[in-house]
């Protein structure tokens, strides 16, 4: 035998000979069972290693100076395009009059007709065949005692009905139909107006906002300030021969991009990041055959951020960046991360000529009188921000000792198992051979 070292004494797995082992077919079964159940066992632990959870965390937001985007889809389907007008304003100062970037007016027929688009190129009441392009080079147009605007194409001049439009917006008067004005009549601006008065209109695209409390409203007429008020041209509107309401669906609306369907699907039955783009407002329609109403919808909007579990750097954008980025594809990181919003609403709605609410048995409620027509959503910042984190359900040191701990706590069990099979065989076999 060699000789012993110093650290026999310490064995503590100490060996038995190879004639002491007895080997029993029931051995053989628990040893087979055992290894399948640590098969089984040991590949719930890869699957549950290789599983991605979301771990929200709400945190104070600390972002300063960020835009965000507001995506909508809104249907009119009483109101033509041309008398549609989206503004956006906030608490900053900052407004956005007859907002054209990045948001198409889509012309629809009449609900009677079915509702569907018409091409965008028909009964254009801004033509370009009829535009000044054909005129006199030195033709400069009359704007009929208001300043020209600076985005006239000859400076000073006003030398389409467009142009005339916007002059007399900048000088806060009321426009109307264009009555005596030479350009508008040139190009049948109060014809073409007609022939679509019973059109209907969706609103559809993004606009980029300020990060602070402010509104958007879709109001009819023209918009301009007049001091601190803000004033639209109402008198084509009022003036129509066609009875219209601001009656609308909201297709969509929200606010920054739509968590991938992909992302969605992986999580669809563990995670509450799926409830995130069930935004409310979606789907939502409003009807009225008053001209004379107004909605309002206040929004609660909380910063939501998503950080894959390929993310490299926190959730959080500068202004830098935010101005710098295509219109739609603010808040997406190239890592995958998502910087989004969800929001909650309350809803309201009421006459412009006052009242209260008997017809609702509601008789002490009453209205204030007077405003302007239209949809205005109302919105406010959160200071909070939610944080939707994907981690590994389980690191790798855990998947190591869940191994241990299925190899171990198996093997234990079977020989527990097996001792209690073979000391009952043989107890079995001592009373059968007694009883011969």
């Amino acid at each position: 035998m060699p000789p012993k070292s110093r650290f026999t004494r310490l064995d503590a797995f100490t060996k038995t000979v190879e004639d002491a082992r007895i080997r029993t077919t029931s051995g053989g079964i628990v040893t087979i069972i055992s290894v399948l159940v640590v098969l089984y066992l040991s590949w719930g632990e890869w699957a549950d290693y290789r599983r991605i959870v979301i771990h929200p965390e709400l945190i104070v937001d600390k972002g300063r100076g960020e835009r965000m985007e507001i995506h909508m889809n809104v249907t009119f389907p009483k109101l033509p395009c041309e008398l549609l007008t989206l503004d956006v304003m906030d608490v900053s100062g900052e407004q956005q009059h007859g907002v054209l970037h990045g948001v198409s007016k889509v012309r629809l027929q009449p609900a009677s007709q079915g509702g569907g688009v018409i091409d965008t190129t028909a009964l254009a009441l801004h033509d370009e065949s009829e535009a000044a392009s054909h005129l006199d080079p030195k033709y400069c147009g009359p704007c009929y005692g208001a300043s020209a605007p600076s985005n006239a194409m000859k400076e000073g001049c006003c030398n389409t009905c467009d142009e005339v439009r916007e002059a007399y917006a900048q000088a806060s008067w009321a426009f109307g139909r264009g009555e005596g004005v030479e350009q508008c009549q040139r190009e049948h601006y109060a014809e073409k107006l007609d022939e679509q008065r019973h059109e209907g209109c969706r609103i559809e695209g993004a606009i980029r906002v300020n990060k602070v409390i402010g509104n958007f409203h879709i109001a009819p007429g023209r918009s301009f300030s007049n001091g601190n008020m803000h004033v639209h041209d109402l008198k084509n509107y009022w003036d129509s021969p066609v009875k219209h309401s601001f009656e609308h669906e909201i297709h969509q609306l929200r606010f920054g991009p739509q968590l991938p369907a992909d992302v969605t699907k992986r999580h669809a039955k563990n995670s509450p990041w799926t409830n995130h783009h069930l935004n409310p407002l979606d789907q939502v329609k409003q009807t009225t055959d008053d001209p004379n109403f107004n909605f309002m919808y206040f929004l609660k909007v909380v910063p939501t951020a998503y950080m894959p579990l390929s993310s490299t750097k926190s959730a959080g954008f500068d202004r830098a960046r935010d101005d710098d980025v295509w219109l739609g594809s603010l808040g997406t990181g190239f890592d995958g991360s998502l910087e989004t919003h969800q929001y909650s609403v309350t809803s309201h709605k009421r006459s412009l000529n006052g009242g209260d609410d008997a017809a609702e048995g509601h008789q002490e409620r009453m209205h204030a009188r007077g405003g302007i027509p239209g949809v205005f959503f109302s919105y406010d910042i959160s200071p909070m921000k939610v944080v939707n984190r994907e981690e590994r359900a389980k690191t790798f040191s855990g998947f190591l000792t869940g191994l241990c701990a299925v190899l171990g706590g198996t093997l234990t069990v079977a020989a527990a198992v097996d001792r209690g099979v073979y000391e009952g065989a043989t107890r079995l076999k001592k009373l059968q051979s007694k009883n011969l």
